[in-house]
């Protein structure tokens, strides 16, 4: 997996330095963990990479905490956020929710306080990043077909089920029909009566679809790739990929890897 940021900013050293200590011990080298002395080092860094999670302290000067929430929101960078603050005050809390802060722990902080906020932060973020690759890789035509067979004949929803869960095999329209028990004919004509794609093209798409979301949320090399997708070689899978969308799968991992990151 690509290395993922965690950012601590925090005026006070001591502080700052004892957060990082930390958080490198439970660091299992998912994150790389960075440290700033001011807002305007975290806006800066924001230019150069992505803040997957952000710990800052509310009482900084020159720029606030929440200050440097509501500058990052206007960038259009939402990292998950965790305040850490000496001042116990409900007007800062009420203030870093509405922002969309996760947690707001109290100085000192103590080990397994921030290592719990931590950790739910990674959950928060995890999430968020599910939901990213689901909406880049999402193909049109197959949302469509899900949508239609949840109301259609339950033969369809076990074929669609079987196909999903045999990607990496070899499937054909006769095995799949003997699975559901209906004629490899009749089952055809349903099919794309059923679905608007013929069988072979939900088969390709949806393979297609499983190989970006593998490319985005693993290393996997591509050759890899193709077969945990059903292609014995990966120069047919290569072919097909371009075809499909434009591009070589290393190039759409290339790029969609570097907005996700």
């Amino acid at each position: 997996m690509l290395t993922k940021n965690i950012v601590v900013v925090d005026d006070e050293p001591t502080t700052r330095q004892g957060l990082q200590r930390t958080l490198e011990r439970w660091n299992n080298g998912e994150f790389t963990i960075h440290t700033a002395t001011s807002g305007k080092e975290v806006l800066q860094l924001a230019k150069e990479k992505r803040i997957h999670i952000l710990l800052s302290d509310i009482r900084m000067p020159e720029m606030t905490g929440l200050q440097l929430l509501k500058n990052i929101k206007e960038m259009g960078i939402n990292p998950v956020v965790i305040v850490i603050s000496a001042y116990s005050e409900f007007e800062y809390a009420q203030e870093a929710i509405r922002l969309g802060v996760v947690n707001y722990l109290l100085k000192p902080v103590g080990k397994k306080k921030l290592i719990d906020a931590v950790e739910d932060a990674v959950q928060v973020l995890e999430k968020q990043l599910r939901v990213g690759v689901i909406e880049k890789v999402v193909d049109e035509k197959i949302a469509d077909a899900n949508t239609k067979i949840d109301s259609t004949k339950d033969t369809i929803r076990a074929a669609i089920a079987y196909i999903d869960q045999h990607l990496k095999h070899e499937i054909n329209q006769k095995d799949v029909a003997g699975h559901i028990h209906l004629n490899p004919s009749y089952f055809s004509v349903l099919f794309k009566e059923q679905v608007k794609l013929t069988f072979s093209e939900y088969v390709t798409r949806r393979r297609i679809q499983r190989a970006k979301e593998l490319m985005i949320s693993t290393n996997l090399p591509i050759n890899e790739i193709a077969e945990e997708v059903g292609y014995k070689t990966s120069k047919y899978f290569i072919k097909l990929f371009k075809e499909n969308e434009g591009v070589t799968p290393s190039a759409y991992r290339k790029t969609h890897n570097e907005r996700a990151f």
